[in-house]
């Protein structure tokens, strides 16, 4: 396994109680998530950074 670093931004949602399952589901397609955080906020959007783990190629 490799840990990656690695940002995403999400849309931020009109109900924010789903903000979370949202950031995690767009985060699981990059590699298995090992924590996360909200870094910036900027109008409708949230920029979230990462540290996930990879199969090795």
């Amino acid at each position: 396994m490799t840990t990656h670093f690695i940002t995403a931004e999400i849309d931020l949602q009109e109900n924010p109680a789903d903000l979370p399952k949202e950031i995690e589901a767009e985060l699981e397609k990059r590699g298995d998530v090992l924590r996360w955080a909200i870094t910036e906020v900027e109008e409708n959007t949230a920029k979230v950074e990462a540290i996930a783990l990879t199969p090795e190629d």
